[in-house]
């Protein structure tokens, strides 16, 4: 924790700066990160920074920011998923536990501090910026390096240097209301370049179970559940960094992509090989398990993950791109596929395909265009009730919005 004078001539307030220490590797000695070479990542390959007002008379800095940052180290250790400039975390709750309006958080490169090679690897500063709701969800709608473009540009919402200021009680929208008119404008010309998801979600295949127990639409070995492999899952973490991307052509990559090593400048990969490693349970080997076409899907998603359904469909889909839901819960996948992206396993013909527990939906676009005059609600969720059902017969598509506990059930 620093206390750092700022800069009048850049109009700067004086500010507390906190810096982690240890996503990054100390050592060098496997004790820790996994030593892959100076060229590449150092451990995760970032260390989170964070800029607090600082409050007249106020002699020492908060607390509380460590203890928010070492949330955010925990997820990232346990879950070995990696954070980048641009991406958001829903918090959905006062970043001090006070009466605040931030309570959500966008990242961006630190203005101060510049990536570093060390013996172990190299280095760059995320810092922490916290936004409030209505932030986020213009960050979700478009991207996030737009609305941290904006928010410098407000010196009380962050000025230059993206600082926070707990106490502040209006959105950027609030103080300059032409700035949702950019807002709109961008969503319209570029479409969201969130990718993807962490979310609440299921899905259950409603075709008739197959007649012949070696129907290759199905594979099932023993007793034990699907699970996504060690390529599955780098395929779906390629797939979210790949939205990050503005590619002509959006492609997801191959089923049997091999890993790539070292830093990647939109997001590095994760050190996690394999998924398998976590269970001791019997897992089917990746070879066995076959594309299946679906004939009918049922949908299953909790009130935040529903209400980024039209994000998906408007932002995602009709910009030619895809869209994927990673439950948190399991190892269940649902990508969301326009007509233009190429090496989608789900086709015009057969538009619902699964690998395990990985479920892709191709959506025309004249089919997406109905969903969304049938999903208006969503934009409003606090108008209705729990559960929410749509359905499209003809398709042989449903979705459901359930409540949170249905997803904390194993039996959903």
């Amino acid at each position: 924790m620093y206390r750092n004078l700022g800069n009048p001539a850049l109009n700067v307030p004086e500010h507390w700066h906190y810096v982690s220490f240890g996503l990054s590797d100390l050592y060098g000695d496997n004790r820790v990160h996994e030593f892959t070479g100076t060229e590449g990542p150092s451990g995760f390959g970032f260390e989170l920074t964070f800029r607090l007002k600082r409050e007249t008379g106020e002699s020492a800095p908060p607390t509380w920011p460590a203890e928010l940052m070492q949330g955010l180290a925990r997820y990232v250790f346990q879950s070995e998923n990696t954070f980048c400039s641009g991406d958001h975390v829903s918090w959905h709750s006062p970043l001090d536990n006070s009466e605040s309006r931030i309570q959500h958080m966008l990242l961006t490169e630190d203005p101060q501090m510049q990536p570093v090679q060390t013996p172990f690897g190299v280095v760059t500063f995320l810092q922490i910026v916290g936004v409030c709701t209505e932030e986020l969800h213009a960050a979700q709608q478009w991207n996030g390096q737009g609305i941290l473009e904006l928010l410098r540009t407000v010196p009380v919402a962050g000025g230059p240097w993206l600082i926070t200021d707990m106490r502040r009680g209006e959105t950027i929208f609030e103080i300059d209301p032409h700035l949702q008119e950019r807002v709109d404008k961008g969503i319209e010309t570029d479409g969201s370049n969130l990718s993807g998801v962490s979310a609440k979600c299921a899905w259950d295949d409603l075709s008739r179970p197959p007649e012949d127990d070696e129907d290759s639409r199905s594979i099932c070995i023993g007793t034990q559940p699907r699970r996504l492999s060690g390529k599955d899952t780098e395929q779906i973490r390629e797939t979210l960094r790949r939205g990050l991307e503005i590619n002509s052509k959006p492609v997801l990559p191959p089923i049997n992509a091999q890993r790539q090593n070292g830093l990647n400048l939109d997001r590095a990969p994760s050190r996690k090989d394999s998924l398998e490693s976590e269970s001791s349970a019997a897992i089917i080997p990746h070879e066995l398990i076959r594309t299946r076409q679906l004939e009918s899907v049922h949908l299953k998603f909790n009130q935040e993950s529903g209400a980024l359904i039209p994000l998906c469909l408007r932002g995602r889909l009709l910009h030619g791109r895809h869209f994927t839901y990673k439950s948190i819960t399991g190892d269940t996948a649902i990508t969301f596929v326009s007509t233009g992206v190429e090496g989608a396993f789900a086709t015009e013909e057969h538009p619902y395909a699964a690998h395990g527990p990985w479920l892709q939906i191709l959506l025309t676009e004249e089919f997406v265009e109905r969903m969304l005059e049938d999903l208006e609600d969503l934009n409003s969720p606090e108008e209705f009730k729990l559960p929410k059902e749509y359905s499209w017969p003809e398709k042989k598509l449903k979705v459901s919005i359930l409540p949170d506990a249905v997803f904390d059930n194993p039996l959903h």
